[in-house]
């Protein structure tokens, strides 16, 4: 499916939107197998009680072992939203759409993305839709949840910086900033990837969705005949929220640390920091001991780099400190 054939009428009607069930999807493939420095910090901080919880509860392990094959993951892992009527649908409300899906749709899914071809009998019993929606909701309340807020606001303006530029430039140049293998390639039609395969006709009634994900996210995702979603990574350029410290912030902690504490919306190195802010690689790492002692941001090793990002704390400063 190389590319998808889409009319005048069903482009003008696409929308982007927000999807807090996508954006566990993609915490998910960081915790089995990350592949960027964000990733590994996510990975670092959960891996071992995301292990402890697949050793609890087997057959979710079942159920992810055969969500993807190589180049290739799981219908089910990228159904696309359904439209929200206002707002943001809750990651409940979007967790009750994989549950709607039923087993024998979600058996067909993981049929299609199983390594091997084939399901295990743990599989064919009832109730695999729910060790897979089981799955998704311990992902959510665990690594997620509490870091929601600040994920939200980076997919926010990214959705913003995206529409102002459709409205400016039109959708050949935001199609081409969604990744890799995306372009628009004229005459109704969009390339999802590089696949050689024939080009899928999109009804004109059908919902179409593009999604940010805070990941390097490459995926499309379909439910036939009416539903279909490109999801792309968000691009740091347009993640930045506010490139500056609150007022109230530099106040309570001083400029330098606030300026940290707001360049680590997302996890850094002090080398990435020292060219974030402007300080000296020395004074990063001292204001970084202080800022750590108290709390407010954590440090895992990914490599050969340390990574550091805010605690839910250090998220509720720069809240507070912006009010």
């Amino acid at each position: 499916m190389g590319t998808w054939q889409i009319s005048a009428d069903l482009l003008a009607r696409s929308r982007f939107v927000v999807s807090p069930r996508i954006e566990t999807v993609g915490a998910l493939n960081d915790l089995v197998r990350p592949s960027d420095p964000e990733g590994r910090a996510l990975a670092a901080a959960h891996g071992e009680a995301f292990r402890a919880m697949l050793d609890a509860h087997p057959v979710r392990q079942v159920v992810l072992d055969h969500s993807w094959r190589p180049q290739w993951i799981s219908d089910w892992l990228c159904l696309p939203p359904v439209a929200p009527t206002s707002g943001t649908r809750t990651f409940a409300e979007e967790l009750d759409d994989v549950r709607d899906l039923g087993d024998d749709h979600l058996r067909t899914c993981l049929a299609e993305s199983s390594p091997t071809g084939h399901l295990p009998d743990v599989l064919l019993r009832d109730g695999v839709t729910e060790h897979a929606a089981d799955l998704l909701e311990w992902v959510w309340t665990h690594v997620l949840a509490t870091d929601w807020a600040r994920r939200e606001r980076i997919l926010r303006a990214d959705v913003v910086a995206r529409t102002s530029r459709l409205a400016s430039q039109g959708w050949a140049a935001v199609v081409r900033d969604l990744g890799r293998d995306r372009e628009w390639v004229g005459d109704g039609h969009l390339r999802i990837n590089h696949y050689d395969l024939p080009s899928r006709v999109l009804p004109d009634d059908a919902d179409l969705f593009f999604v940010p994900v805070n990941h390097k996210a490459r995926w499309v995702g379909w439910l036939l005949p009416r539903r279909y979603a490109v999801y792309y990574p968000v691009t740091g350029a347009l993640a930045r929220v506010d490139a500056g410290a609150p007022d109230g912030l530099e106040r309570l902690v001083g400029r330098s640390r606030a300026s940290l504490l707001v360049a680590l919306e997302s996890p850094s190195s002090t080398t990435g920091l020292a060219a974030t802010t402007g300080m000296a690689l020395g004074t990063v790492g001292d204001h970084l001991k202080v800022l750590l002692a108290a709390g407010v941001v954590l440090r895992r090793r990914s490599g050969r780099e340390v990574l550091y990002w805010r605690t839910a704390l250090g998220d509720a400063l720069v809240a507070s400190g912006a009010g």
